[in-house]
C-alpha cells in the first residue's frame, strides 16, 4: 500500500488523541502528508439560553466555523507542530461523517486514521458513531485506533 496522504479527523477531545501518535509515526515512516480535519457539527449550533424565559440561540455557520478555526490553530500548534510543512489543517462545517468522507474523496486520501471512542453496544446500535460510519462508507482504507485507557463493554 502506497500511503502519500493521511487524513486525521479530530474533534479535539482526549479520545481523538489516541490516534495522534500513530498518525505522526506513519507520516514519518511513509513520508506522507497529513491532513488534519475538524468538522464543526452544524447540528450542535442550537441551544437554549435561559434567563427568566428560555429562548433558542442560534450561532451562524460562519461563527461556528470561525470558533472551530481558533481551536484548530491552537491544536496544530500544540499537537502537530512536529509535522512542519507536511501538514494541512482544515475546518469545515457540517455532519462529521459526511464531511470526513467528502474530504477524503476530494483530496485523494490514501488512509484515514481516527480513534474509536468505544461507546457501548447499545449506544452504538441506537446512535451509531462517526467512526463506524466512516469505516463503512470511506473511499479508502481506515485505521481505527483504540484509546488504551478506554474500557469496552461486551455486547
Amino acid at each position: 500500500m502506497d500511503i502519500k496522504t493521511i487524513l486525521f479527523p479530530t474533534d479535539f477531545s482526549e479520545h481523538s488523541l489516541a490516534a495522534l501518535d500513530c498518525v505522526v509515526d506513519m507520516a514519518n515512516k511513509y513520508g506522507a502528508r497529513v491532513h488534519c480535519l475538524h468538522v464543526a457539527d452544524d447540528s450542535c449550533h442550537y441551544w437554549l439560553a435561559g434567563d427568566d424565559a428560555l429562548a433558542p440561540v442560534v450561532i451562524s455557520e460562519v461563527e461556528l466555523g470561525e470558533n472551530a478555526q481558533v481551536l484548530m490553530s491552537r491544536f496544530v500548534e500544540e499537537k502537530l507542530g512536529v509535522l512542519g510543512d507536511n501538514l494541512k489543517a482544515a475546518v469545515v462545517v457540517g455532519r462529521p461523517f459526511v464531511e470526513i468522507i467528502r474530504y477524503a474523496r476530494e483530496n485523494n486520501v490514501d488512509l484515514i486514521v481516527m480513534s474509536s471512542h468505544g461507546h457501548g453496544a447499545l449506544a452504538a446500535m441506537l446512535l451509531g458513531s462517526v467512526t463506524e460510519k466512516v469505516v463503512r462508507k470511506a473511499p479508502c482504507a481506515v485505521l481505527t485506533v483504540r484509546d488504551k485507557e478506554m474500557q469496552f463493554e461486551s455486547p
